[in-house]
């Protein structure tokens, strides 16, 4: 019997299944009317193993039906060891997902492209059954995770990997028929650097590349920063203009300003509309997610576009104001030196809008326990010009990770933020500066939390704060048949 929906950690409003691990979204496509969502997924446990891809859809983003798992290990196949990331494609009345095969008796960095295709909206897939791209270039010690894109009147892919020389890398294919593919050489590669002058880094390779057409001649290449070892890894960005099948580009840029996001994917929705879901893996002891019978979520889906100066901009997708529930919290006032306001009692599930206008050192802080011991902070530092998010007091239970984590925030003006609370996720957007920093906690207190307006000795805070419940997704039941397996494989 699973308790995943009795965890008081456990969000309701992000994309996961009722049980297991979940990491990469993968296949994210709009096709035959609906969004569709794909994930890395082990239907047998809550650890990293067995991957097939789960998959959900959707009409309208808000109201998803489980479909039956799109892509499973095929016992001798190609992929018989696991069907790692990839995305997918809508051509015509086809949705073909390009995915990493794997097998452990193969060189464990090299993952080659295979493919599988649905005629029927995304109910079955039948594995193409042996690779569309068998053996990586020359040189390479890691190469997986295909993403495929319409260019003009064919088609290009993406693949990560790391080249003979230890640099990063995204290479470049293309096809007339997506049956075909022709290697074009790198698209782009670098040497490791810092990310955004922070001590994060490039990585040794780049994982699970996308790419963000141009608009004004700028295009965006997305990359995860992967390391073999257990330093920490992050999501950047190059911003440039291609020329000649070679992508030239400045300086890379945090996708993702917190520790807890990786792996996003991007999603070309109607009307010109681009979307990016995140992997948002536990910020726990791996035990504690084993016995919950649960580990990972996605993060919400993101509207993501490339802006005349040249700045990614990220926020919630419009539809999420639909999620809205009671208005519980309204609040106009000022805060000055160290005795806090209290603001209201809000949810474990909330969504929340404000404007800050700080004087020095001044913020909001989130209790979750009646005596105050236990709690997230938001903090503005004008003086460094930074947002800070500190959760080293977020959780009582010593298994919960800590940390403080910083994002850049213009000072001189009002700032205005959206914070969205699920249970033991906090994605944090800067409206103004379309950044984001995305964030896992997990509170030990059982009564209703309480929001407080705050500021140092000396500082002052004038805020708007307006908060509201934020509502379940709504998982509708499949209209197809969706068993899983009902053994874990022998090998695993």
């Amino acid at each position: 019997m699973s308790f995943a929906h009795l965890d008081p950690h456990r969000p309701v409003a992000h994309l996961r299944p009722p049980r297991n691990w979940i990491n990469d979204p993968n296949g994210l496509a709009f096709h035959d009317g609906h969004y569709h969502v794909c994930y890395q997924y082990n239907p047998y446990g809550a650890d990293h193993a067995n991957m097939h891809w789960g998959h959900f859809r959707s009409p309208d983003l808000l109201t998803w039906e489980p479909l039956p798992i799109a892509l499973a290990p095929t016992p001798g196949g190609v992929d018989a060891d696991g069907c790692f990331s990839g995305n997918a494609v809508s051509d015509d009345d086809r949705l073909i997902a390009f995915y990493s095969a794997y097998r452990r008796d193969g060189r464990h960095q090299h993952q080659p492209v295979t493919c599988a295709t649905s005629h029927d909206g995304g109910r079955t897939f039948r594995p193409r059954g042996e690779l569309v791209i068998s053996e990586p270039p020359d040189g390479c010690t890691m190469y997986r995770d295909p993403y495929v894109w319409r260019h003009r009147d064919g088609w290009r892919m993406l693949v990560g990997a790391t080249l003979a020389d230890g640099r990063g890398a995204a290479l470049l294919y293309d096809s007339p028929d997506l049956e075909t593919w022709t290697y074009r050489g790198p698209f782009e590669a670098r040497e490791k650097e810092s990310v955004g002058g922070t001590d994060l880094h490039t990585g040794q390779g780049w994982e699970c590349p996308q790419y963000l057409p141009a608009t004004s001649g700028r295009g965006a290449l997305i990359f995860s920063a992967w390391n073999e070892d257990d330093t920490p890894r992050c999501v950047a960005a190059l911003i440039g203009e291609e020329d000649q099948g070679v992508f030239k580009a400045g300086p890379p840029v945090l996708v993702d300003h917190g520790p807890d996001c990786y792996a996003p994917a991007l999603l070309r929705a109607p009307e010109g509309r681009w979307l990016l879901w995140g992997w948002s893996w536990e910020a726990r002891d791996e035990s504690w997610a084993i016995a919950s019978q649960w580990a990972g979520t996605l993060t919400l889906p993101r509207e993501i576009s490339l802006e005349d100066d040249g700045s990614l901009h990220q926020q919630p997708a419009a539809e999420l104001l639909m999620q809205r529930g009671a208005h519980t919290v309204h609040a106009t006032g000022e805060v000055r030196g160290p005795q806090p306001v209290d603001l209201g009692t809000i949810g474990r599930a909330f969504d929340l809008t404000a404007r800050l206008e700080p004087t020095g050192n001044a913020g909001l802080r989130l209790l979750t326990t009646p005596d105050g011991s236990e709690y997230l902070d938001i903090r503005l530092d004008t003086e460094a010009g930074e947002l800070i998010v500190d959760r080293d007091h977020a959780s009582l239970d010593t298994r919960a990770h800590g940390g403080t984590y910083r994002m850049p925030c213009p000072a001189g003006r009002p700032v205005d933020l959206r914070m969205v609370v699920d249970h033991s996720i906090a994605e944090i957007f800067l409206t103004s500066t379309g950044q984001v920093l995305t964030l896992r906690f997990y509170p030990t207190g059982a009564s209703p939390w309480q929001l407080q307006a705050r500021s140092a000795p000396g500082a002052h805070l004038t805020y708007t704060i307006d908060s509201w419940e934020l509502l379940p997704l709504v998982i509708n039941k499949p209209s197809v048949r969706t068993e899983e397996p009902e053994k874990r494989p022998a090998s695993a």
